[in-house]
């Protein structure tokens, strides 16, 4: 507190200062970012007991264990420094053998860039081009990262919606007719999340052959592109294109491996893309997690039999949930093909996220509202089925018979 001498006596007093409060000046795009309905309801579930997560997109199954041997390893030989900021030599190596392999497609080690997840990788795509002017297409409902950066960096989100009756699948007239002269990036989610639905490889020809004609950008997120339950032929944009120009495919070990926590990804793209990237990438999170990427070459080079076996118990629990909606009052389901979520309709003037507080509130049960995933799905549920039979049983014991008391 300040003091001031008086004229009179020339004694000193305090005086009163009033501060001004200054308010932190946030960039007027965050305006931008909402508040993610998922994080809304694990919020409230946290504060609640007895709770069946129906709700979580990762993986409940184990890490493999020479996944995790090669992490251990990897610390106890100090491997704890930066890497070169394109990644791990050894790991860019093995991304490029083991995808070049798998689609039939010649990559270098040029050809890659190692990130912080998947989610860092579609940051750099997005970010690096999304501008006023510039129009993305993407799918309603879609992953709920895509919409906020777009808008962020200026850009314009044009959706184009999917429908339960039609198993969630993307028609490509749909796509094309949506297209127009400021049509820049298609964002293409495949194994879709929130909906599971497996695009068929007739689809992804067809808008990749559009695209390139248009000389429209694809970045396609594959994380869920070994969690496959009908169709081993998966149609990569790596083996669906006819090359990489205009192409950024996007994936992690975080689904496919049980990896989310160690954070790896990588976007295979164009030399000269990725040489862009990767001047974005040293000004945001640098380089990857070092003994991680240690740990997805001990994943890709190593036998492949634990990523059988968990698809298999992926798609036991998809049979046991798309047969559990099917018993469920007022639920419209399907049979997703891929990740792990189902994305049931509820009747057309229900308000699932009013729903979804409910059923919280009075059964235990934590779903996701459709609003979180889009515009046009406000009368839907994201179900995940990254949990036991068990607790998808115990859960629905629950969902069932409270669905038949609600008066819609």
């Amino acid at each position: 507190m300040a003091e001031a001498a008086n004229k009179e006596t020339g004694q000193t007093k305090p005086r009163k200062v009033k501060y001004r409060k200054n308010k932190a000046s946030w960039n007027p795009a965050m305006q931008a970012v909402p508040v993610p309905g998922i994080r809304r309801m694990v919020n409230m579930a946290a504060t609640m007991k007895d709770v069946i997560h129906l709700s979580i997109g990762q993986p409940d199954l184990p890490t493999p264990k020479h996944v995790i041997d090669a992490y251990i390893d990897a610390l106890n030989a100090g491997q704890t420094g930066y890497t070169m900021d394109a990644g791990l030599p050894e790991l860019l190596v093995a991304l490029r053998d083991y995808y070049g392999a798998r689609y039939d497609r010649k990559l270098t080690r040029d050809n890659i860039l190692v990130t912080s997840g998947a989610t860092e990788a579609m940051y750099l795509a997005i970010s690096a081009t999304s501008a006023p002017g510039r129009q993305f297409i993407v799918t309603d409902p879609s992953f709920l990262l895509y919409a906020p950066l777009i808008r962020m960096n200026g850009g314009e989100v044009k959706f184009v919606p999917t429908r339960a009756e039609n198993n969630h699948q993307l028609d490509p007239d749909e796509v094309i007719r949506a297209m127009g002269s400021r049509t820049f990036a298609l964002i293409l989610n495949n194994p879709n999340n929130p909906t599971g639905a497996v695009y068929p490889r007739s689809t992804i020809e067809t808008i990749l052959e559009e695209c390139a004609y248009r000389g429209i950008q694809v970045y396609a997120d594959e994380v869920y592109d070994h969690l496959i339950f009908d169709d081993d032929d998966f149609a990569s944009v790596l083996n669906c294109s006819m090359d990489l120009d205009n192409i950024m495919c996007i994936s992690s070990f975080s689904k496919t491996y049980s990896m989310a926590g160690l954070r790896v990804g990588w976007v295979i793209s164009s030399q000269a893309a990725i040489k862009s990237l990767r001047r974005l990438h040293m000004f945001t999170t640098s380089v990857a997690n070092t003994p991680s990427q240690f740990a997805g070459v001990a994943a890709l080079t190593g036998d492949q039999q634990c990523v059988s076996n968990m698809v298999d118990i992926y798609r036991e629990r998809r049979d046991k949930v798309v047969e559990l909606i099917d018993q469920t009052p007022y639920m419209t389901g399907y049979k997703p093909g891929g990740a792990f979520f189902a994305f049931p309709d509820l009747p057309p003037h229900v308000d699932g996220s009013d729903l979804a507080l409910r059923m919280l509130k009075e059964t235990g049960v934590c779903l996701v509202p459709g609003d979180a995933f889009g515009e046009g799905c406000t009368n839907a549920v994201r179900i995940s089925f990254s949990t036991t039979c068990e607790k998808l049983d115990e859960a629905f014991d629950r969902i069932i018979p409270w669905m038949a008391k609600q008066q819609f």
